[in-house]
């Protein structure tokens, strides 16, 4: 029997950063996919899921600078990989890392990573993923234990791997997502990936070199002490999913907790960041 969702047809303008507050906001209150297109987004929503106030008192709406209608309407799950071909383009970062799907072609580069997206967030399309993609780039993973918190499609943990990584975990609390990364990490060959649904009440008593956490600001500010208490000596803290103006707040938590902040990234005015201990 094919689970039933809602849709909902958002038009939007204009378009950003509107439409990226728009999904950050939705993930939080259940939606499981999100399609842009040249009107705005589709998003969907398990119709078990939905509540009548489910869009009251979004941030969004709330911004004069923004306009947004919407209609909704109950759909079956049917065809939706195809949605996602129409939609899913292959991306290059740094010139150096292919991330794509199945059924696009392969081209020479030195990471290729295949995703097969389903609902996961986790392309590398969104600048948050993009951006912590070239923080790996950037950075020495080789020999390194690492954590992939909120993981998503599991690219960050699969680029790690490729990277050099050695023991990496990769956490996220959505069960589709964790399902999603199983098969992206197999898809990958990179099996000794460990993936887990949950949250950071995983965490108590492990020790990682490098955690990569890419979520939203809230939950940044909520476990910061947890990613702290699980980064070893000389470790890494990578984050994103959080705009520029959320940087000194995010700064100030990790402080507080004795991470130096290194550089960060930036891009349409989200935020990658690196910190150290």
């Amino acid at each position: 029997m094919s689970l039933v969702y809602l849709e909902y047809d958002f038009k939007i303008n204009p378009l950003q950063p509107a439409t990226d507050i728009l999904i950050a906001e939705l993930g939080e209150m259940g939606f499981e996919s999100f399609v842009e297109n040249e009107t705005g987004l589709l998003a969907y929503i398990l119709k078990s899921e939905w509540r009548e106030d489910i869009l009251d008192n979004l941030f969004v709406f709330q911004n004069p600078n923004f306009k947004i209608s919407w209609t909704s309407k109950e759909i079956e799950q049917q065809n939706w990989n195809a949605e996602w071909e129409k939609n899913f383009h292959p991306i290059i970062v740094g010139d150096r890392c292919m991330v794509r799907a199945p059924f696009h072609e392969a081209i020479e580069v030195e990471y290729d990573i295949i995703i097969e997206p389903k609902m996961s967030f986790g392309t590398g399309h969104h600048e948050t993923t993009h951006m912590m993609l070239q923080h790996i780039l950037d950075n020495d993973f080789q020999g390194k234990s690492v954590l992939d918190m909120g993981c998503g499609t599991g690219v960050l943990a699969i680029l790690a791997k490729k990277r050099g990584a050695g023991y990496t975990e990769a956490i996220d609390i959505d069960e589709w997502c964790f399902l999603n990364t199983e098969e992206n990490v197999e898809r990958n060959n990179c099996p000794d990936i460990k993936a887990f649904q949950g949250d950071s009440s995983l965490l108590d008593g492990k020790k990682f070199d490098v955690i990569l956490a890419n979520i939203n600001r809230n939950i940044l500010l909520e476990d910061i002490p947890v990613y702290v208490d699980c980064l070893k000596k000389g470790g890494t803290l990578f984050l994103s999913g959080f705009y520029l103006e959320d940087l000194d707040a995010i700064s100030s938590k990790c402080a507080a907790y004795g991470l130096e902040f290194e550089k960060n990234l930036d891009k349409n005015n989200w935020v990658a960041a690196k910190y150290v201990n």
